[in-house]
This record gives structure tokens, C-alpha cells and sequence, in this order.
């Protein structure tokens, strides 16, 4: 029986979790319990042991109205047995993630964007299908497209900046574009693995892909599964994200260069690592190319990514 989410929000009790008692997750390998702000919400199954485990991390449950439509969209699913766990307000997300993992009952946990869309009401059972047939796959994506609804500014930002969206795969493809937004895991094999990394504030979705290799298991896109994971509607909210970007980019290389794992643009292998001296000089080469192909709004948002780097730098190594 579907589920009225928008209704139980609407009276939703927020609690916070106790870190070291009902959420403890001693399993995590890279842990961090400085200042834990986040408060949770947790809508049961209607079964006691539920095949999904939905993971909702939020700023503030709203997300300028995605967050309602969101929950909308879960209530359209044809798989209903599911748990909901969302975390609201945590500045860690990775720790958010965890935090909800450790509540979590389902066999697989499916983390999804508050600002996420899922156009398709079979996403559920789709990745389901999938990871039950192909036991040698640990973490599973789908294709973020271009929906018809949005505006032209964004629009051309998902198609000029690269990740953003790309064109969806025919066959299952191991890549390094299974992200956050959209992504099932096996439970077991997330804690298996030390979970998120609640240290680092940027590169969450590297260091989870990587360490899920580690394991000898899949990093994959599902074909026929779509949603939708917008970028900002404004100039001034794009660039901040790329200066936010670029300025966490730097702590990450100061602080932890050890997790700073290249992000490639397409499906199949790739350098794991390329050192920064390297990263810097195919800055300008990648910027001409960009000019060349008439990408003129990724210059500019490449432009603000490199502001925030070397402010990031110039104030981290101080």
C-alpha cells in the first residue's frame, strides 16, 4: 500500500540521534563526531525486514520546494517496501549517511539528493532487479538527464559543464559517474567497507567508488534507470557552488591529499590519481579546448572553480 509521505511530514516528529547509543557505527573507518548537528527523521516499513533502506541527507528539508516533491515522487513507486531515513542539517553529509545506515534495516540503501528527481515510478524495483541478478556488483547509479522542464540557463548548464548529465548508458557499465544523487548499495558490503568518509568535506563520492573497488566489487550505471539532479537556477548560486567547489578543493589537497581521487567525465577506466602540479598545468589546455568548442559557460564556471582553489590555498596553508 502506497504511503502519503507529504501528509506525515507535515507532522513529522525530528529527534536527535544519539551518536553513541542508538546510531553507534563503530564500524566506520574514518570517523568524525566533532559538533554532530543533525536531527532525523524515520518513517518505518511496513515490514520488519524491509529489502531498501531510502537515505535522504537535507540542509534544511526543503531544498527550495525539491524536498516535498521529492517525497511526492517516493509515494509513486511501484516497490513500497521501504524504510525512509532522512537526516536533516548535519554539515558532515558523509556522517549524515552513516548515521542513517546505522538505523538502517534494509538490505540495500539507496542514497538519494534532496534536490533529486525520479521521473521513472519503477527506479526501485529496476536497481532491485539489478543487484539481485548481478551479485558481483556493490554499488549501482543511473543516468542523470536533461528534463524538458527546466529552464534554458540550466539547461545549458547540464550540457556544457561536464557530470552534469550525459547521455544514458544501453548496457549495465562499470563508471565512475554512479554518484550520490541516485545510488544503491549493498548494506552489508557499506559497513564492510568503513562507510562515508565523515573527515574530508569534499570528494565524498571518489573515496566511496574507491574504496568499493578496494573490495573487489562492481562500481556500475544501470541502463533505463533516469533521474534528474539540477544545478543551480542563477549566476550568482552557480558560481558560488564552483567557488565552493574549488575552495574545498584546496583543503582537500592540503589536508588529505591522500583522498584526492581524480573525477573523469565519462564511463570506463581511468587514472586514479594525478598529481597536482600535473592537474595545474592542464588547467589552461583544458580552458582553450573548452573556448574552442564554444563552451563558454564552463569556462566561466571553471574560472570561479580556480578563484576559489587559490584563495582556498593561499588561506589553508597559512
Amino acid at each position: 500500500m502506497k504511503r502519503d509521505f507529504e501528509t506525515l511530514f507535515a507532522d513529522v516528529a525530528w529527534f536527535s540521534p544519539d551518536l553513541e547509543a542508538e546510531f553507534a557505527r563503530d564500524w566506520v573507518r574514518y570517523r568524525n563526531d566533532d559538533n554532530p548537528t543533525g536531527v532525523c527523521w524515520f518513517v518505518p516499513a511496513a515490514v520488519a525486514c524491509p529489502v531498501l533502506s531510502v537515505i535522504i541527507p537535507t540542509a534544511d528539508a526543503d531544498r527550495g520546494g525539491y524536498f516535498i516533491k521529492l517525497m511526492q515522487s517516493l509515494t509513486e513507486q511501484d516497490m513500497q517496501d521501504f524504510e525512509l531515513i532522512v537526516i536533516k542539517g548535519d554539515k558532515r553529509q558523509g556522517r549524515g549517511i552513516n548515521i542513517a545506515v546505522a538505523k538502517a534495516k534494509g538490505q540495500y540503501v539507496l542514497t538519494v539528493d534532496d534536490d533529486s528527481s525520479l521521473p521513472d515510478a519503477q527506479t526501485f524495483s529496476k536497481m532491485i532487479k539489478a543487484m539481485d541478478e548481478h551479485p558481483d556488483i556493490g554499488m549501482a547509479g543511473g543516468n542523470n538527464t536533461v528534463p524538458d522542464w527546466v529552464s534554458p540557463f540550466v539547461q545549458r548548464v547540464m550540457e556544457q559543464v561536464p557530470r552534469r548529465s550525459w547521455s544514458p548508458v544501453s548496457e549495465i557499465m562499470d563508471s565512475d559517474l554512479a554518484e550520490h544523487p541516485c545510488l544503491m548499495m549493498r548494506a552489508d558490503l557499506f559497513r564492510q567497507v568503513g562507510g562515508e568518509n565523515e573527515v574530508i568535506p569534499r570528494g565524498l563520492d571518489p573515496y566511496l567508488r574507491q574504496v568499493f573497488r578496494e573490495a573487489d566489487t562492481r562500481v556500475v550505471v544501470l541502463p533505463d534507470i533516469i533521474y534528474h539532479h539540477l544545478p543551480p537556477e542563477t549566476w550568482a548560486g552557480l558560481l558560488g557552488q564552483m567557488y565552493r567547489n574549488g575552495y574545498q578543493a584546496a583543503y582537500a589537497n592540503i589536508h588529505s591529499p591522500e583522498w584526492v581521487i581524480e573525477t573523469p567525465a565519462a564511463h570506463g577506466d581511468f587514472v586514479l590519481r594525478v598529481p597536482l602540479r600535473q592537474r595545474i598545468l592542464r588547467y589552461p589546455l583544458r580552458m582553450l579546448q573548452s573556448l574552442w568548442q564554444g563552451k563558454w559557460l564552463w569556462v566561466i564556471c571553471q574560472t570561479w572553480y580556480a578563484v576559489g582553489f587559490v584563495r582556498g590555498w593561499l588561506k589553508e596553508r597559512t
